[in-house]
């Protein structure tokens, strides 16, 4: 398993065997503010903790050492938005990896969907939680899935037309915005999902049963 390069935001965070093996499996590991909590609460140390630093512990901030700390103090942005900022254009990194940035209080979640959504790079950029995975599309997109499985379909523009196969509801030419009719809980049948989205970008999220979470 490799992950590319791994963002821990600051979400509540469950450590379950699989967040915790694509943790362990990334080339590297940044953290965003207190991200590099959880990641110290499994023995994982961040190469880098970015934002402004307000939520990170004392005794994180010293098992890492102020070397590994990246001053962004620009309260005009989300911390999220500035590490990846940092990963794709300071890193150069192909893909990123996204853990805890789901789950958390709604203002934080909305803005960090909004965020997935305006990137839109397919599997380039994925948020991963417990049990369940958000990404965002542009165009024409294949994406694996298993029969049986629930997926969602969204959109945050009204103009965007989408079309879905490969799922028990299928979507012709749709309007999906958050605010009128998304495609909530349908489920795949067959072991592809073809995602066209003419106007914009549609965020997908796929669920699956939650592992088992680790003892820390």
């Amino acid at each position: 398993m490799n992950a590319g390069l791994v963002l821990v935001a600051g979400a509540p965070l469950i450590w379950t065997h699989r967040l915790a093996a694509l943790a362990a499996a990334g080339e590297r590991l940044i953290a965003v503010d207190s991200g590099a909590d959880h990641l110290a609460r499994i023995g994982l140390r961040a190469a880098a903790v970015i934002g402004d630093l307000d939520s990170l512990s004392r005794q994180t901030r010293s098992w890492l050492g102020e070397e590994t700390l990246i001053h962004r103090p620009d309260q005009d942005r989300t911390d999220l938005d500035k590490a990846l900022e940092y990963a794709f254009d300071e890193l150069g990194a192909a893909g990123v990896t996204v853990l805890a940035a789901l789950g958390g209080r709604t203002d934080h979640e909305t803005g960090n969907l909004g965020l997935l959504a305006r990137h839109a790079m397919g599997e380039g950029l994925v948020f991963e939680a417990d049990d369940h995975r958000v990404l965002a599309v542009k165009g024409e997109t294949v994406l694996a899935s298993r029969e049986g499985e629930t997926w969602s379909f969204w959109t945050y523009d009204p103009g965007v037309r989408v079309t879905i196969e490969g799922v028990r509801w299928p979507l012709n030419d749709q309007a999906i915005s958050v605010g009128d009719r998304p495609s909530i809980s349908n489920e795949a049948v067959a072991d592809q999902i073809q995602v066209h989205a003419q106007g914009g970008s549609v965020v997908v999220m796929q669920q699956f049963a939650r592992q088992e979470e680790v003892k820390s």
